[in-house]
């Protein structure tokens, strides 16, 4: 169990980031950033990034309380600010994302802003305010910028109108077979969605980009990933969500085909464990387990060219 301590009652972060702080004695050191950094409105920059962005990365939650991953792309202009405090988004509803279900009016809901051919990344939550079927808005709860760490370069394409969806069906799944297997071995990225429920009632859900050098994912035979958590920026959103609730959305995308990998399960985080030696430069893990499992072809209308492999290396360094 968690305990809060007089000071942690006043600090910007919940309890399961104020641990994993704890775990690495960085709580003093975060308290600034986290008052100064994490804004509740977004600054100009943010404002004029989200409208440039052919894609946007979804954290989102369903009826039964399981949180998903998603990927929507569409042409650049999709996404405008009226004022810092709102981002308007015209995607239509999409019943063959699991994630749609979580995204009703009044849902609240995680943005992941990432031009990956620039390595730029922008992180958003709030509530959704949706009066029809063909777009919402977000109302901002916490708006933040991230480093370009571990961001594998890529340029993209698109293959068709954004606007015509794949007539290829999604495939359910209670476990991964040979191709998922191969799409989470070979990923260099990927992107995660978590959340917790505040004590003042509010749902606070986030969502997060991972990447690393191609198989930093490890998948063990009963189709369990281990993932390694390599140095970042101290804030530990997402593994202090997984301590306070310990499920997690995860999305795979292929960036030849076009194809996407959404798996939601539980999480079990590993702060201390000898296993981390088996994993370069990560300082912690944690695994995850997939319940459900939805495969959905061809689904992205773009395609990305992977740009200079060696400079992912280099943001390690």
């Amino acid at each position: 169990m968690l305990e809060q301590t007089r000071e942690d009652a006043t600090s910007p972060w919940h309890q399961g980031e104020l641990a994993v702080q704890r775990s690495v004695g960085v709580v003093e050191r975060m308290d600034g950033p986290g008052r100064n950094f994490v804004r509740k409105a977004m600054p100009e920059q943010h404002r004029a990034f989200f409208p440039m962005l052919p894609f946007i990365v979804l954290g989102a939650v369903d009826t039964k309380g399981d949180v998903w991953a998603t990927v929507r792309a569409a042409r650049p202009g999709f996404m405008s600010s009226p004022d810092p405090e709102s981002l308007d988004v015209d995607l239509p509803r999409d019943p063959a994302d699991p994630a749609d279900a979580g995204m009703e009016d009044g849902d609240a809901i995680a943005m992941l802003g990432i031009q990956l051919e620039t390595r730029r990344r922008n992180r958003l939550n709030g509530v959704i305010r949706r009066t029809d079927a063909e777009a919402f808005r977000l109302r901002v709860g916490q708006s933040f910028g991230n480093c370009p760490q571990y961001i594998q370069p890529r340029s993209s394409v698109f293959v068709r109108d954004p606007d015509r969806p794949t007539e290829v069906a999604p495939l359910h799944a209670g476990q991964l077979d040979h191709h998922m297997r191969g799409m989470i071995e070979g990923a260099d990225t990927f992107f995660v969605a978590s959340y917790v429920d505040r004590d003042n009632g509010e749902r606070q859900v986030d969502v997060s980009h991972r990447g690393g050098d191609v198989g930093f994912v490890h998948v063990s035979a009963d189709g369990v990933l281990t993932i390694p958590d390599f140095p970042g920026n101290r804030f530990f959103n997402t593994l202090g969500n997984f301590l306070v609730n310990p499920k997690a959305g995860l999305v795979f995308v292929d960036f030849e085909t076009g194809d996407m990998l959404q798996l939601a399960g539980k999480v079990e985080v590993l702060l201390d464990s000898p296993e981390v030696t088996s994993f370069e430069r990560a300082e912690r893990l944690w695994r995850f387990t997939p319940e459900e499992i939805v495969l959905r072809p061809d689904t992205l209308p773009l395609r990305w060219r992977k740009e200079s492999p060696d400079l992912l290396r280099r943001s390690r360094g």
